[in-house]
């Protein structure tokens, strides 16, 4: 087993784990208490991803990020977590708004990810009106379902399917485990990776809208879906996926930014948030109307 430990006063800006993994960026990670998205943090808690086949577990201590895995795991956590951001640059460079100011203060200390592109892909085509805790759940059931079976330390854990693995479930078989109408689109999605016919990953050489367009073309994906694969897997900083809570921020904050489209009205609402890290505010914002923090 390969240990380290990053130091978090090194960090600009901290690190708020829970807020990081549980603020409905990501569903690739588990907890080691099987609460993951339960409402409440667990303070000295492992949490667990298989990247690669390769397992690495995290948590914080009052002073540290300590990580363990299979493999010398440091470049893999900094760049999972974003850890290398300067997240006090960020927030300082932010434009004065009273809702992004009290989104800031509240949740200090809570990164970006970057996960895998196709296990997010599939992610978010599952969180069509969905909450966190239930998109969680039916990812973690994929993973159980179709991914690998991976050992490490005494313990068992389940990578995500890899396309051509997914590839082979049928739209029954989703059905039965709780995905409903969104079981045709996981399988015709995977089915077009597994077959050569696009990857999300391919979208990192575009321009953010075309690349937002070209994430598109995958069955079950429309602009929303696009914007959190383009922030949470492929960096592109200036995404803001127009969610339910997002929405509700532009009817009662920002109106002027409501301009009729989808593509419209994201590009307002990104000038609003300060164009390059406006993923950053988008972020900060619904999880901080989502948990009324």
């Amino acid at each position: 087993m390969e240990t380290g430990t990053i130091r978090r006063d090194e960090l600009a800006g901290g690190l708020d784990l829970y807020r990081t993994l549980e603020s409905g960026q990501t569903y690739l990670w588990r907890r080691g208490d099987g609460d993951m998205y339960g409402g409440m943090p667990a303070p000295g808690e492992w949490y667990v991803t298989v990247v690669d086949g390769e397992v690495i577990r995290v948590r914080t201590t009052d002073d540290a990020l300590e990580w363990e895995s299979t493999t010398d795991a440091e470049p893999t956590v900094r760049r999972l977590l974003r850890l290398d951001d300067d997240l006090e640059a960020i927030v300082d460079a932010a434009p004065d708004d009273p809702l992004l100011d009290d989104a800031y203060a509240a949740h200090r200390g809570m990164r970006l990810v970057t996960d895998p592109p196709f296990g997010t892909l599939i992610s978010f085509i599952c969180s069509a009106q969905m909450r966190v805790s239930r998109i969680h759940s039916m990812v973690s059931t994929l993973a159980r379902e179709y991914g690998d079976v991976v050992s490490f330390d005494g313990e068992t854990y389940h990578a995500f399917p890899t396309p051509d693995q997914l590839a082979t479930a049928t739209e029954s078989e989703l059905r039965d485990l709780g995905l409903g109408y969104r079981a045709p689109y996981v399988v015709r999605t995977a089915e077009m990776v597994a077959d050569g016919k696009a990857h999300p990953a391919d979208a990192r050489e575009l321009e953010y809208e075309a690349a937002r367009e070209f994430l598109c073309q995958f069955v079950g994906v429309g602009d929303k879906v696009a914007d959190c694969v383009l922030l949470f897997a492929l960096e592109f900083d200036e995404a803001v996926p127009l969610d339910t809570w997002l929405r509700s921020a532009i009817e009662e904050y920002y109106p002027d930014c409501d301009r009729g489209s989808y593509a419209e009205t994201s590009r307002a609402l990104r000038e609003q948030f300060g164009g390059k890290y406006a993923g950053y505010a988008q972020t900060y914002v619904f999880h901080h109307l989502r948990t009324g923090d």
